[in-house]
């Protein structure tokens, strides 16, 4: 019997792969013998540390510096992940949070900032999205088959108080999602998101640790009384990857412990 979560014939770029959930979607990606993996993050030593991983679990990667707010950055991105494997099958769009040079005021009400601050939400998690969406698809209608995975945030479905703009942003990515996969499905081309809870990465580690009564408070909220680990996502984008998804398109799925339940 086939495997069907073998990615073998598949080179999966992931934005924002220099540490947390993308770095372990990296490796998840290896682990299922990907053809290639491209990782990319702001900071190419990121970037570059966690490729090395993949190669030495014997996997196949290269690292790529690009800044996916800008559209320019994107498309060089795309030309160098296609002149090493000569295309891209899975696209995981999973940079997010405030960006990797967030704004000071960026956990303030919305309202007592301004633009700088909204802007660092709304260009990764939502423009981001959009410049490497549009950048892999031209390839992939060419090909009649592609993935294309998002990470958004419980925040986007729920709304999230001092993370408005956040929540705005990662609703919006799950919109544009929704639309690509109505206009990419005759193609054979598959458009969907993982929304996410709080999950141990390390910049959230060190609020959970700083604070463990809160945390407690936190976790009586989860039906499954624990944070997220990168894992518990990696298992999903896998999924959605893989052809054991090949008849899925347009959806979320919130991988969260029950913080919140979806119909």
């Amino acid at each position: 019997m086939n495997n069907l979560l073998s990615l073998s014939e598949r080179v999966m770029l992931v934005t924002g792969a220099g540490q947390g959930v993308g770095r372990q979607i990296a490796l998840h990606a290896a682990a299922h013998d990907a053809e290639g993996v491209v990782v990319n993050d702001y900071f190419l030593d990121r970037a570059e540390a966690v490729a090395e991983e993949v190669r030495a679990a014997g996997g196949r990667a290269i690292a790529v510096q690009a800044d996916v707010t800008s559209h320019e950055s994107v498309q060089a991105m795309f030309a160098t992940a296609r002149e090493a494997y000569g295309r891209v099958d899975v696209l995981v769009n999973n940079a997010g949070n405030a960006g990797a040079t967030p704004s000071a005021d960026a956990r303030k009400p919305f309202w007592e900032t301004g633009p700088d601050a909204w802007n660092s939400f709304i260009g990764v998690n939502f423009y981001g999205v959009i410049h490497c969406t549009a950048a892999a698809i031209p390839d992939m209608i060419a090909r009649q088959a592609g993935r294309i995975i998002t990470i958004i945030s419980d925040a986007g479905r729920m709304g999230e108080s001092n993370l408005e703009v956040y929540s705005g942003a990662k609703a919006g990515a799950a919109g544009f999602m929704r639309g690509v996969a109505r206009a990419m499905g005759r193609y054979n081309v598959t458009a969907n998101c993982v929304a996410i809870s709080a999950t141990v990465t390390p910049a959230i580690e060190e609020r959970l640790k700083a604070d463990p009564e809160r945390t407690k408070k936190m976790m009586e909220r989860y039906v499954i009384r624990r944070p997220g680990r990168p894992n518990d996502v990696a298992n999903m984008v896998t999924f959605l990857a893989s052809d054991a998804s090949s008849w899925i398109t347009g959806q979320t799925y919130p991988v969260n412990g029950g913080f919140s339940f979806a119909l």
